[in-house]
């Protein structure tokens, strides 16, 4: 967190210029001898590249997912060094959150209006401080980027009151726009359904009920929809503007999934634009090849477009407080809590 509150301060040398390799200075410590951390992993060639072949492959790309493991600081600097990358170029693409609830746009505009905004006028106007996510420091340098920038951020997750009215009304709880991509994607093939069952099974750390897990995975799949649909329309909006620069979405790994994830939704409806999802992995003591991370997740290739692999970040057993909460019911009630994200540590968020 120090050396985060070097960039927050303007310190010479930054964190997120660093080049992407094994001997930058990781602010997480687990797994920093792992031979894995710093590859840059193309799955589609099944081989390492190097920074400059990433840059480029983004800044070719409408369509930008910088998919994270929430609480890890390194994802951020990585995730704000490459949306300074594909800025230098001079484009400006919309900048989305998954950490910023739709309803939070007008807040977010707010604050961007005046001759010096920063992510601080911003996190207050969010009011960041109780939306459950992590530290705004370890965010803060994301922010920065693409205040620098003068890029647009959106905010793309699903609001708090959509999701309790899901609780009792089901899909009618979401926009049209949001149930319009539910319906064109269709129902999930057996296989992937009961693999999304078993993640969530594993994200509660085994303590809900078989029968609570289908709805969870329909939120699930109406949150990738949500930030999905906030690409999509940004893009359009843009477009007719004569503003044709595309997005970037921030979100959890589990979101920038290609084969079932925002990547999905936004080729289902765009097929003419270019989608790139990045995941950014935190290594394993037990897994040194990029295939022990795809096997970890039931697949037989990563399902991102590039891996960059990172040291962990130290946490504290999240299960050891789950268990103490109460067992519910079903999921109705359980879904209270997903959004806001609750579970920081997991990729499935």
């Amino acid at each position: 967190m120090a050396a985060l509150s070097g960039c927050a301060t303007g310190s010479a040398v930054r964190l997120e210029e660093q080049p992407l390799s094994k001997s930058r200075d990781w602010v997480s410590t687990l797994g920093r001898a792992n031979p894995l951390v710093g590859g840059i992993w193309q799955v589609r060639e099944h081989r390492f590249v190097d920074e400059a072949t990433l840059v480029g492959a983004l800044t070719q790309a409408d369509f930008i997912l910088l998919g994270e493991t929430h609480d890890n600081p390194d994802h951020h600097l990585l995730q704000a060094k490459l949306v300074q990358a594909i800025c230098s170029t001079g484009r400006q693409p919309a900048l989305a959150f998954e950490m910023l609830q739709t309803n939070k746009q007008a807040a977010v505009n707010s604050a961007l209006v005046g001759r010096t905004p920063t992510p601080e006028t911003l996190a207050a106007a969010v009011d960041w401080k109780h939306s459950r996510w992590p530290d705004f420091a370890i965010y803060r340098p994301i922010f920065a980027a693409g205040i620098r920038a003068g890029l647009p951020l959106l905010a793309a997750d699903l609001t708090q009151e959509s999701v309790r009215l899901f609780s009792s009304e089901g899909l009618s709880a979401f926009s049209s726009a949001v149930r319009g991509l539910l319906d064109r994607a269709g129902p999930l093939p057996p296989k992937l359904e009961r693999e999304m069952e078993d993640e969530m099974e594993s994200v509660h750390c085994g303590q809900l009920p078989r029968s609570a897990l289908a709805h969870l995975v329909v939120l699930q799949r109406a949150r990738d929809a949500s930030l999905a649909n906030r690409l999509l329309t940004a893009d359009a909006e843009f477009s007719s503007a004569g503003y044709e620069q595309g997005a970037i979405l921030i979100a959890g790994s589990g979101h920038v999934r290609t084969d079932r994830g925002v990547p999905a939704y936004v080729s289902r409806e765009a097929p003419e634009r270019s989608v790139v999802s990045v995941a950014f992995l935190e290594v394993s003591a037990s897994m040194s090849e990029p295939n022990d991370y795809a096997k970890e997740l039931g697949v037989e290739a990563l399902p991102f477009d590039y891996a960059v692999f990172t040291p962990a970040t130290e946490r504290r057993d999240p299960c050891l407080e789950f268990k103490r909460k109460p067992e519910v019911p079903d999921g109705r009630t359980v879904a209270l809590g997903l959004s806001g994200n609750p579970f920081p540590h997991l990729r499935i968020e």
